[in-house]
């Protein structure tokens, strides 16, 4: 079990983001313009929950396709075998 007192939590940035992909087994998108940017979160539970509540609200649409993109990695790419997050195993 981790102490939280001795390392506090990292701000993690992951963004949230989807659109119609022009093929369902491709991610190549449609419309670049109108790709639904959900938003950016601190932390990768965050951001899941964001993903899911977008990709079940768009059901009815199979070419609609959200990604979460961990941000944190192509920001600090040196340091991304350090860091670790919650889809990390």
């Amino acid at each position: 079990m981790e102490n939280n007192q001795a390392r506090p939590n990292k701000q993690l940035l992951h963004l949230v983001f989807g659109g119609e992909v022009a093929s369902l087994d491709g991610i190549e998108f449609k419309n670049l313009e109108s790709l639904d940017v959900v938003g950016i979160y601190p932390n990768y539970a965050t951001a899941y929950d964001a993903w899911k509540a977008a990709a079940q609200s768009s059901v009815d649409n199979a070419q609609m396709r959200y990604f979460i993109v961990h941000m944190h990695r192509l920001l600090e790419p040196q340091k991304s075998e350090d860091v670790r997050d919650e889809t990390d195993q």
